[in-house]
């Protein structure tokens, strides 16, 4: 068995911009302004090692960014440990690593808890991210993390990050989204954002479905959990039915009637679309006009599980919409481009340039969107123009606005089930930037397979609420 030796040295309080920095294995060191921060209200904690040569310099091995930081914070001093010179080139190289690879960073689990116990030690939010060189909003979520039992056990158990973490927070309740959110969390996390957000989406369908009910119930209609088609015996949608007079039922003609009934559905727009029915539409003094079943008779097997595809898709669609445009407004918020952004934007001119005159005509209003702006009205003066002219600099962000803005104004659930040359290109454009592609998004790139075209139901018509 080798034997394990430790070097003797001495700890010394030295000025860190006399301090000679070594070749070093990390070939940068760098400092983010946390570090900087945190180095000013705490100093430096672990004392970095050198040793001191004949002239009396001393060469640091390692900690390197302690020393940058503690300089870039005005520290008058830093704790060194001086042990004995040593020219042997592996044995640095071995201690620098040594000690990098010892000094794991903290998880984000680790820095809630880390908040958690400042603030039972009567920390403020603003005394924490202060003392820790850290946003406050990162130690709100932090907090709010620690205080909510699911999301405290999943960042520890599954190594979420903090912002995952807080997203479980939204759906208290419902385990089955968490379920989810989590499994894509640790197994697909480029698909985390578009998952969210579709979970966000059917959360509100839902309620605005629930809130429809109980409005409904609440004015006396019995609640159908499934619309009963042009076939049911039991009910008669009022749409077929005509009045004693031969005038067409509407809602107010059965407000108050015996039997009323109605089915809620809300579709990938968020609307709520009421359905209405009459149980017993002859009691009720209605008769019904012209039905006549349509021939190609109710739907197959085939056909409502392609009408399920249809509604997921362009549900999938509105949400991956609201994830997609997020993103590139924090793209262009970005002090530097992509570097081909000058490329892209020729495209556009050329490739893309009946939607960029299109909406250049219509004042753009998603490139001022994108870029956070209130969009232009007719009669105002153009904000982009007036952009460009105080922030010169930001004419490059500007142009690449107008295009993306023109690209996003011509998509609709309808590219997803036909798309065109120029949608795959733009889309896979995003994708070379660093954007992660929801699985609807994937068809219009041909990464994936699923686009259906819209089947009729049983009454022969593709339903209106679903274009």
């Amino acid at each position: 068995m080798s034997e394990i030796t430790t070097q003797a040295g001495t700890i010394e309080h030295l000025d860190p911009h006399t301090l000679t920095i070594e070749d070093n294995v990390r070939p940068t060191a760098p400092i983010t302004p946390a570090f900087v921060q945190s180095i000013k209200e705490n100093g430096v904690l672990t004392p970095v090692l050198g040793h001191r040569g004949d002239d009396g310099t001393v060469t640091v091995r390692a900690g390197q960014r302690r020393v940058y930081a503690a300089r870039e914070a005005g520290l008058a001093t830093v704790p060194v440990y001086l042990v004995e010179a040593d020219d042997v080139t592996a044995k640095r190289i071995v201690q620098q690593m040594v000690e990098n690879d010892q000094r794991e960073a903290l998880t984000d689990s680790d820095r809630a808890a880390a908040f958690q116990q400042l603030a039972f030690e009567g920390l403020s939010v603003t005394a924490i991210a202060r003392r820790t060189g850290t946003k406050q909003r990162e130690v709100k979520t932090a907090l709010a993390v620690t205080e909510n039992p699911v999301a405290a056990s999943a960042i520890q158990e599954h190594q979420l990050t903090l912002d995952q973490a807080a997203v479980l927070i939204e759906f208290d309740g419902d385990d089955e989204i968490r379920a989810d959110l989590i499994q894509v969390a640790t197994t697909d996390p480029a698909r985390f954002a578009h998952a969210t957000q579709r979970a966000r989406d059917e959360k509100a369908r839902a309620k605005t479905k629930a809130d429809t009910e109980a409005e409904l119930a609440g004015r006396g209609y019995t609640i159908l959990d499934t619309d009963p088609g042009y076939y049911d015996t039991e009910y008669t949608r009022i749409g077929e039915l005509l009045t004693a007079d031969d005038q067409r039922v509407t809602i107010e003609h059965v407000e108050l009637v015996d039997g009323r009934a109605a089915h809620v559905r809300v579709y990938a727009d968020g609307e709520a679309n009421v359905s209405y029915f009459v149980r017993d539409a002859k009691t009720a003094g209605f008769h019904t006009y012209g039905r006549s079943p349509s021939t190609s008779g109710p739907m197959t097997d085939e056909q409502k599980a392609e009408r399920r595809t249809l509604i997921a898709n362009n549900k999938a669609w509105v949400s991956a919409e609201v994830v997609r445009r997020e993103w590139l407004g924090t793209l262009l918020s970005r002090k530097t481009l992509p570097k081909d952004a000058a490329v892209v934007i020729a495209h556009g001119l050329t490739t893309h340039r009946q939607a960029v005159s299109a909406a250049t005509r219509d004042s753009n209003e998603l490139a001022h969107q994108l870029l956070g702006l209130e969009p232009s009205h007719y009669y105002q003066a153009d904000k982009l123009a007036a952009l460009v002219e105080q922030t010169p600099a930001k004419a490059q962000h500007v142009a690449l606005a107008v295009v993306l803005g023109a690209c996003e104004s011509v998509t609709s659930k309808q590219t997803w089930r036909t798309p065109s040359p120029t949608d795959a290109a733009y889309f896979r454009q995003l994708a070379t930037w660093g954007y992660g592609l929801s699985d609807v998004e994937q068809i219009v790139t041909g990464q994936a397979s699923g686009g259906v075209n819209e089947e009729p139901d049983g009454t022969g018509q593709v339903p209106v609420e679903d274009e």
